[in-house]
This record gives structure tokens, C-alpha cells and sequence, in this order.
């Protein structure tokens, strides 16, 4: 699992739990590797989120998933899940699933246009 756009106010103890659960270390942006999972987290002020879903997509295996960890609504950095579900067929992606990642964050599973499961 490779992580994108850390910062200070991502959720250490998502990150922590999933660590956990995996057995292995989140790898950061700038590894240059392919992987199964890419999470990204995204705010309102981060670049444009068509041209960070495609980035993401760069090391991202055929069939892989890309979760997007937004701030949830009334949270600084919040962005829309109509937003989310416009960015992501132009960037090739389709939003299979939405959760309550953590306190503060909703996550949102994209996968490639081919790949619903």
C-alpha cells in the first residue's frame, strides 16, 4: 500500500490500524514501486483531484483499488461526494463504496472503469 498526500492532519491511528491489519508499512509517495492499494488522502485546497486520481493510478496495479480519505462535510477541507463522483470517470475510476474512515475522515473506493469488484 503506497500513501499520497500526507500531511499533518491525516489520521494516525487509521494509518496505524491498517499497518496492523496488512503486516506491512504504508509506503510513501515517493516510492517508486507498483501496488495493490493506493490511499490517498485529499483536501479542498490540495491541487485538482482529476489530475491526482490519474497520478495515483501511475503505481497503481491493474485491479487495484485507490481509497480517498477526504475530511468529512463541515470539516476544513471537506469535498463533496458529488465532486468526488464527477472527478472520478474522467480520471478513469468509478466509485464503488463510501465509509466513515476515521473521526474526521470519509473514504471513498475507486477502482479502474474495468474493475467493479
Amino acid at each position: 500500500m503506497q500513501e499520497i498526500g500526507y500531511d499533518d492532519d491525516v489520521d494516525l491511528e487509521l494509518c496505524q490500524a491498517i499497518e496492523k491489519i496488512t503486516g506491512e508499512k504504508i509506503a510513501d509517495g515517493d516510492v517508486d514501486d507498483v501496488f495493490d492499494v493506493i490511499l490517498m488522502w485529499w483536501r479542498s485546497d490540495d491541487d485538482d483531484l482529476i489530475d491526482g486520481l490519474v497520478d495515483a493510478q501511475v503505481t497503481l496495479k491493474e485491479g487495484g483499488v485507490v481509497w480517498l480519505l477526504t475530511p468529512k462535510a463541515n470539516r476544513p477541507g471537506h469535498i463533496s461526494p458529488a465532486e468526488i463522483s464527477e472527478a472520478a470517470p474522467t480520471a478513469g475510476m468509478h466509485v464503488t463504496s463510501t465509509v466513515s474512515a476515521a473521526e474526521d475522515w470519509a473514504g471513498f473506493r475507486l477502482v479502474g472503469k474495468k474493475n467493479y469488484s
